[in-house]
């Protein structure tokens, strides 16, 4: 933030609801006036007189949920353009990402830099993650989640949280971006996209299974997309046309949301049959957020043919790494078959193949695959 704050007029952070964009910003600029778009107040000035609004408001200047006022963007622009190499003049927040960056790109592109804040990382939380693993367990991990405000507030029950979170959600975004009818059926969407977290996206089954067209599960998906609650893993081809004709596979962002919208508590989440998938779905988020922070040169892929798939393929400095998930303690060699047949396959794929596990300590499976403790991935990346 303090780097693109130097360079570019204006800095853009999006990310979900609650991922502390606030939080990180008030902190980081605590000099700067501030506005939140929140109150239909200001938002309706922003958007109906954005000249008085930036009076009212002048520079140095955070504004929080600016997607409500896309008409400020321009009068942004003017702003800018008067003194281009002033930086960090404006800073500006957004939970619904396509949004922003059509106003962005329609208005102040090249003026501003991007970034996209993630909920915690394991990383991040440091002595914090490994007292609440001791104490309560890796099924309390997963429920809980990463969101801030439940490791700022350790008794607060996650369903009480997401219960909230959700609610929210429904009623701000959704009902912005959408003019959704029934929030019931985008609520039953949500339940049904989160059976199908770390699986191969199948629009015409989920659209059979909530009782929408194929053209609106296109346009929901893209609103779990915009807000930051999903991603999208494209598959590997070394072919690269390939990979825009292909299935993705959906991931939801936050494990504990996940576990929330699959009614899942920690007496019962590690012996459900969903456990895999919520597994899966933690580690590509820990490796989603290595990428992001620590690593943004990398690429996140999957690989799949008729007869192999491999869980993650990362791609970086032109080398690929071949990763897998499993909800054990213990993996052995027959749970890295399929990316060990694989590797020979792929140019420029590296040995060992790596299995994101529950194991406490790193160790060797066989010559040429490694079993990695998933709480302390980023020293084996």
């Amino acid at each position: 933030m303090r780097r693109l704050a130097r360079h570019f007029p204006a800095v853009v952070v999006t990310g979900a609801r609650q991922t502390g964009k606030t939080t990180l910003l008030t902190r980081l600029f605590p000099d700067y006036n501030y506005v939140s778009l929140d109150l239909p107040a200001e938002a309706q000035l922003a958007e109906e007189d954005p000249q008085t609004f930036l009076i009212r408001h002048p520079a140095p200047l955070l504004v929080d949920e600016v997607q409500y006022a896309p008409k400020l963007f321009r009068h942004l622009k003017v702003e800018i353009d008067r003194n281009r190499e002033a930086g960090g003049r404006y800073i500006l927040t957004g939970s619904q990402k396509f949004a922003l960056m059509r106003e962005i790109s329609d208005s102040l592109a090249g003026r501003c830099g991007v970034l996209e804040l993630e909920a915690l990382s394991i990383n991040e939380l440091g002595s914090a993650f490994a007292e609440r693993e001791s104490k309560d367990g890796i099924a309390e991990i997963l429920v809980r989640g990463f969101m801030p405000q439940l490791w700022k507030d350790p008794e607060l029950p996650p369903a009480d949280f997401f219960r909230g979170y959700q609610a929210t959600y429904l009623e701000r975004d959704v009902r912005q971006i959408l003019n959704v009818t029934s929030l019931r059926d985008f609520d039953r969407f949500m339940r049904a996209a989160a059976i199908r977290s770390g699986q191969l996206l199948n629009k015409t089954e989920l659209g059979k299974e909530v009782g929408i067209s194929h053209k609106t599960i296109d346009q929901w998906l893209s609103v779990l997309q915009a807000t930051n609650q999903i991603t999208l893993l494209e598959p590997y081809y070394q072919n690269i046309g390939k990979r825009l004709a292909k299935s993705p596979k959906l991931y939801f962002n936050d494990v504990g949301l996940l576990c929330f919208l699959l009614g899942l508590n920690k007496a019962v989440v590690s012996q459900n049959y969903f456990i895999g998938a919520i597994w899966e779905t933690f580690v590509f988020g820990e490796l989603r957020k290595f990428i992001g922070i620590e690593s943004p040169e990398a690429s996140l892929w999957f690989y799949r043919d008729q007869s192999r798939e491999v869980d993650f393929v990362i791609e970086r400095n032109g080398e690929l790494t071949l990763a897998e998930s499993k909800w054990k303690e213990l993996p052995a060699l027959r749970d890295v078959r399929q990316a060990l047949a694989t590797q020979p396959l792929l140019r420029n794929a590296r040995l060992p193949v790596m299995v994101f596990c529950r194991t406490r300590q790193s160790h060797p499976i066989g010559p040429q695959a490694m079993a990695i403790n998933s709480f302390r991935l980023r020293e084996h990346l």
